[in-house]
């Protein structure tokens, strides 16, 4: 059984199946939404020497293979992620690109990386989906170099997150049954809690811990967004389901909800983030504070 099977069981379902083939067919439409903060992370890779750099969550690859152009042979690029359709398609990214980066379809939970081997570790919303994120992180501080450095994006707040959110609302009095997402579960907003981040990564081996608000401008055109939230999001694992009178009623219904982030042929929104950073413990130190020095 490998580590895809072994942890994170609802998680590989949801990224192997619906989810995972939903962003395959969104890729372009996610690559041009997230692109400011992939680039956020190229610049801080680039203010590095290089060396071997993880990308955790990587998906479909775009910000791997954004950090391998920018760095070109300064730096080695891996990208693990838990769905096999996305890294299905980050493979041949990087094939139709010539680049040498490796994508790894493994859970970063438990994948055996080689230990004090990574100088960087980046994620651009990938370390919300762990069952066990002190396990993850742990795992993670195992990989890293002890100068290495620590760099991803979380969501902060639903409610700070009004866009991400717009969907699911408008449709709940038309389709009841719509998943209710849960505080802390693995998912999207399982890090908008400052302190659970905080506590979570000094359990887990990390130091130097720095968590600051960003708010970061996206944009994606308006001819892209009822595919947008008719695949993505909970109403978007459901919707397959609904019958057509009642989808067409759905859809109309949370389109027209949509209206305040359109601006002629474009959507625009705010993402609420965490911009976090951290170093990891030396080992001498943590070995000492867990009492096995």
């Amino acid at each position: 059984m490998n580590d895809v099977q072994q942890a994170n069981r609802e998680q590989a379902t949801l990224w192997n199946g619906s989810a995972g083939n939903a962003w395959v067919e969104m890729q372009a439409v996610l690559d041009e939404v997230f692109q400011p903060l992939e680039q956020l992370l190229v610049d801080a890779v680039s203010a590095r020497s290089g060396g071997l750099v993880l990308d955790v969550g990587c998906g479909t690859g775009a910000t791997t293979l954004a950090i391998a152009r920018a760095l070109e042979i300064r730096a080695r690029c891996i990208g693990i992620d838990i769905s096999d359709p996305m890294i299905a398609i980050a493979r041949t990214r990087a094939q139709q690109e010539g680049t040498g980066v490796e994508f790894i379809n493994g859970d970063a939970q438990l994948h055996v990386f080689e230990p004090a081997s990574l100088d960087m570790i980046v994620s651009r919303f990938g370390v919300m989906f762990f069952d066990d994120p002190v396990r993850a992180f742990t795992n993670l501080r195992r990989a890293a170099k002890d100068n290495a450095e620590l760099r991803f994006f979380t969501w902060r707040s639903p409610a700070e997150n009004p866009f991400m959110t717009t969907a699911e609302r408008a449709a709940a009095p038309l389709l009841p049954d719509i998943p209710v997402r849960q505080p802390d579960a693995p998912g999207q907003f399982a890090f908008a809690d400052r302190r659970r981040v905080n506590r979570i990564l000094e359990e887990s081996g990390w130091t130097g811990i720095d968590i600051r608000p960003v708010d970061i401008p996206c944009t994606f055109a308006e001819t892209e967004l009822v595919r947008y939230f008719t695949q993505l999001g909970p109403l978007g694992r459901v919707l397959q389901d609904v019958d057509e009178p009642a989808r067409v009623r759905i859809v109309e219904t949370v389109r027209t909800a949509f209206n305040p982030y359109v601006h002629a042929d474009a959507v625009r929104f705010n993402a609420a983030c965490w911009m976090v950073s951290a170093r990891p413990l030396p080992l001498s130190t943590e070995s000492k504070e867990t009492g096995n020095g």
